[in-house]
């Protein structure tokens, strides 16, 4: 059968699911992690002068990699623009951030998939709760809102009576132009894609500290909970924290699951994650989790370190690739979001309108490349005018002919060639996800 188009009719269940929630006192948690991100105003003729007076080397980047001087912030930079990749990187001199700052405007915004999925969710209306590392009052300002919760002593309280004096966590965001032609050693490259790179100055994530209050919490009120969202480690590379970090997750994942077997919990990684790191965390939270969230790059990445290769211009591939990570790590099921189709692929979701979390997801993602901010639903209403991706549509048809051999859900995306924003759309899609979990 054609793709049906279900947006409008998902969207029109939204305040009958809102009411639900707040009638059986659940909420969706997040964690675990937030911090101010200083935004970069684009401008393609201070970076093409950038490189041209720091650009020595060929473009190049791999995960793990630092920028100790703007000579790599050229090269690194430059090699992703080359390639419309979206990424994540440590600065390790604030000589950098001070270089970028004062050539680049700058404004301020939410950092951090799980309070950016918060903000996201609390904008439609939904009542959460999330965990912060990051407790500024600039934070917890932009997250503000009538039915957000932080854990505080042994209750929920208001997110506001939950913030710090201490300074922000600053992360620098540099967004970029598709079509845009930026000089590298005098040749002139079209960026292929919109996107994003996260240049991080933090030490706090290189630890990710959760609160023993969430764990307590959330151990003692699992009922409570509609789902559990888990991201915020692409910023670790010491693999005994990591270890050290997962033994309190899987503890506390343990708890839960042998007093509510039901709950969702979703788990979400990041393309430039350490490594070592990242399969660390695949092995360990696999028996957990109920769904892994990945992108295209990160699908790819992850294949390619055992041999595999995998075309994401053929959803054959793409399926093939998605079976060979659940096979490996023993994962139940993941979502794939992509700038033209989301999918779900993995275990039949019994009583889960999963194709329902991925329109949305969907809708909210494209409201925000759209508007530049987190969708009310009259907003996420006016982006139902935005056509469907023709690549999505394609993916759809030859998906149906495939007949794979798990419960495989894609839906066209709501398809805008030039967004106006594209920080967090994956954080807002994710968040969208959760929609459809009761």
């Amino acid at each position: 059968m054609a793709y049906q188009d279900k947006y409008e009719a998902y969207l029109d269940q939204i305040p009958a699911d809102i009411e639900k929630c707040r009638a059986d006192g659940k909420r969706h948690v997040f964690g675990y992690t937030s911090n101010y991100d200083v935004v970069l105003k684009w401008d393609v003729a201070v970076y093409n002068q950038i490189l041209k007076e720091y650009l020595k080397d060929e473009p190049s980047a791999k995960a793990g990699d630092t920028m100790d001087t703007m000579e790599d912030f050229a090269r690194i930079s430059s090699y992703c623009l080359m390639k419309g990749i979206g990424a994540n990187f440590d600065i390790t001199n604030v000589e950098i951030c001070e270089y970028l700052q004062s050539h680049f405007e700058s404004e301020p915004a939410l950092g951090g998939t799980c309070a950016q999925g918060a903000a996201a969710l609390a904008a439609m209306g939904f009542p959460m709760v999330a965990q912060l590392t990051d407790k500024c009052r600039e934070v917890c300002e932009m997250m503000d809102a009538s039915d957000m919760r932080v854990v505080k002593g042994e209750n929920l309280v208001p997110i506001m009576e939950g913030a710090s004096d201490e300074p922000p966590v600053y992360h620098m965001i540099l967004q970029f132009s598709k079509d845009d032609r930026i000089v590298i050693h005098g040749k002139e490259y079209a960026v292929p894609l919109s996107n994003r790179l996260i240049l991080f100055y933090d030490k706090i994530h290189k630890t990710v500290p959760i609160d023993q209050c969430f764990f307590d919490y959330w151990n003692a009120h699992t009922d409570d909970i509609s789902s559990y969202l888990a991201a915020g480690f692409d910023a670790v590379i010491d693999t005994g924290i990591m270890e050290e970090r997962l033994d309190q997750l899987c503890r506390h994942f343990e708890i839960m699951r042998r007093k509510n077997p039901e709950f969702i919990f979703y788990f979400e990684g990041a393309f430039y994650m350490n490594p070592e790191v990242k399969e660390m965390i695949f092995r360990r939270l696999a028996p957990y989790a109920n769904i892994f969230g990945s992108n295209e790059e990160e699908l790819v990445a992850q294949n390619e370190k055992y041999g595999i290769e995998t075309d994401i211009t053929d959803i054959e591939s793409v399926i093939n690739g998605i079976e060979a990570l659940l096979s490996r790590y023993g994962i139940r099921g993941m979502v794939l979001h992509t700038k033209d189709y989301s999918l779900y692929y993995g275990e039949e979701l019994a009583g889960i309108d999963i194709e329902k979390g991925l329109t949305i997801g969907n809708l909210m993602s494209g409201t925000r490349a759209r508007i530049g901010k987190y969708g009310s639903q009259d907003e996420c209403r006016e982006s139902l005018s935005l056509g469907l991706s023709p690549t999505g549509l394609a993916f759809h048809e030859r998906l149906r002919e495939l007949k794979p051999a798990k419960q495989a859900v894609l839906v066209p995306s709501r398809y805008l060639e030039h967004p106006k924003y594209t920080i967090g759309l994956g954080d807002t899609f994710v968040a969208g996800v959760h929609t459809c979990f009761e």
